[in-house]
């Protein structure tokens, strides 16, 4: 949203607002819009351009990333024009993929050519009384500064709403205690302005002098908040636009590596039970008598994403191909309209599924693909068949059991290949992170660390564990926080079952 018309011979800075559900950020957008229009209290007027919060605190009231430019006002209440970019409340109750989807709305922001390239200020919006930071939050930091380097410290501040004008002990303490790097002030404590935006709440006569004083406490916030703007430095995204989009296939390729892995393990233990039931009727099998077994079947199914949503500037939904069917690239793809334009695609063909298929053989759609296993029961005869198929006429020539043991060989030594592909993505995904600290990188390691454990390669195991070690307080926070809301999700999800 847009108020007035640039004037790039002007200066503008840039403001990326971060902070939980009912934290305040709306109220504060819409303070900062009233004073760079050099709205005052006694004009008893006030504009709103963001909405303000009315939801329950478990479901967030903005659902995309919001830009708002306001200028025209230049060298009257500020010598600057201003750009705020407000990010959804984290955590909220809609789950863990419309968290992905979120960072990645905010990655497509800093990425697109006619997006925002440069930061002056992050500013952590908390509550003066918040005695602590929650790890969903530090999730979301940590998406922020992985595109922009660890020199953002230098421009995250505090923003503390609902302050009576006192010290916010519990709001610093809370800083301190989740080791926030951001900018210190002579006293070695965050940087940090105060706010009690009550300007738009109806005045009565009783509450006049109340409201005046808060207003008075948010325009020294907002003078001193400001002069800190005007002095900044901007922070630029530190890696060009083709390296973030690598970022982006690397991190697609191992998540489709994974799924690989898994349903590789399926058809696994699918073999197992296929050869113990047929030891059970060896003698049938002797004497070709008639004899069906029960086994879990593994198959691929289409399932519906929930939070698909077409709208006019994005379509939330999974890039999949139909081929192989396999997931190429989900959550995450939210710009593009058509297979052919997400970024997993190069030259035509995507990077990321098993046989590398052309685009034509893609969809993007509101759906994705899911392995399942059902209780079937197969004949001697239908087992044969099943694992004959696509074998040369010599293989074809094999007893079952010698088909299911070359098979099982086979799955082995695709697992092993996958593990590796797997391996070397997460190694070049650390190297090209814009943080060696990126959540993009460990959320993946426990799973491969445990993979290459049963396989027995202590060598890549031990330089996992390695990556995992270097990980700082933040990124541990914001892994706690991904694995607690899976886990619930996943309970709410098989409680229906």
């Amino acid at each position: 949203m847009t108020v007035g018309e640039r004037n790039m011979k002007k200066t503008n800075k840039t403001i990326l607002l971060v902070g939980e559900t009912g934290s305040g950020k709306s109220t504060l957008i819409n303070s900062l819009v009233n004073y760079t229009m050099g709205v005052k209290f006694e004009d008893e007027v006030w504009f709103q351009i963001s909405e303000e919060e009315k939801r329950s605190q478990s479901e967030s009231q903005t659902s995309d990333v919001n830009v708002y430019q306001i200028f025209g006002f230049e060298d009257k209440t500020l010598p600057y024009s201003l750009t705020i970019i407000d990010t959804p409340g984290y955590g909220d109750t809609r789950g863990i993929e419309r968290d992905l989807i979120i960072s990645q709305r905010l990655f497509d922001l800093f990425r697109s050519e006619d997006g925002v390239h440069e930061v002056n200020a992050v500013g952590l919006v908390m509550k003066a009384s918040d005695n602590r930071l929650s790890d969903r939050l530090m999730y979301f930091l940590s998406s922020v500064v992985s595109l922009f380097g660890k020199d953002l410290e230098k421009n995250i501040v505090a923003l503390i709403t609902h302050s009576d004008g006192r010290k916010p002990r519990n709001a610093l303490e809370a800083l301190e205690a989740a080791k926030i790097k951001c900018v210190e002030n002579e006293n070695n404590q965050p940087v940090h302005f105060l706010f009690n935006n009550c300007q738009n709440e109806e005045r009565t006569e009783e509450e006049e002098e109340y409201l005046k004083h808060a207003d008075q406490l948010s325009m020294r916030g907002m003078r001193e908040f400001t002069a800190f703007l005007e002095k900044t430095e901007p922070q630029k995204l530190e890696k060009t636009v083709d390296v973030l989009n690598e970022r982006i296939r690397l991190t697609a390729c191992i998540q489709n590596l994974e799924e690989r892995i898994k349903l590789t393990e399926l058809k696994q233990t699918e073999i197992k039970q296929i050869r113990k039931a047929l030891k059970k009727h060896e003698e049938e099998m002797k004497n070709n008598v008639y004899f069906a077994v029960e086994v879990d079947e593994v198959y691929k199914d289409k399932e519906p994403i929930n939070s698909g949503m077409r709208a006019l500037f994005f379509y939330t939904g999974a890039v999949c191909c139909t081929v192989c069917e396999e997931n190429c690239h989900y959550p995450g793809c939210t710009m593009v309209w058509k297979p052919e334009h997400c970024k997993v695609m190069k030259r035509g063909h995507c990077t990321v599924c098993t046989n590398k298929c052309p685009v034509s053989a893609h969809v993007k759609e509101t759906w994705k693909y899911v392995t399942k296993i059902r209780r079937v029961q197969e004949t001697e005869k239908e087992m044969q068949q099943k694992y004959e198929k696509n074998k040369s006429e010599s293989e074809k020539k094999l007893s079952l059991l010698e088909n299911l043991e070359k098979e099982m060989n086979q799955l082995r030594s695709e697992k092993y290949q996958f593990l590796d592909e797997a391996y070397q993505h997460v190694v070049k995904l650390e190297h090209i992170a814009l943080n060696v600290d990126s959540v993009s990188t460990y959320v993946h390691l426990d799973f491969l660390i445990d993979k290459m454990e049963e396989r027995g390669d202590t060598d890549k195991v031990q330089k996992l564990e390695e990556m995992k070690n270097r990980m700082d307080e933040g990124t541990r926070a914001a892994l706690r926080y991904m694995k607690t809301k899976q886990d619930l999700e996943n309970r709410i999800k098989y409680s229906w079952m």
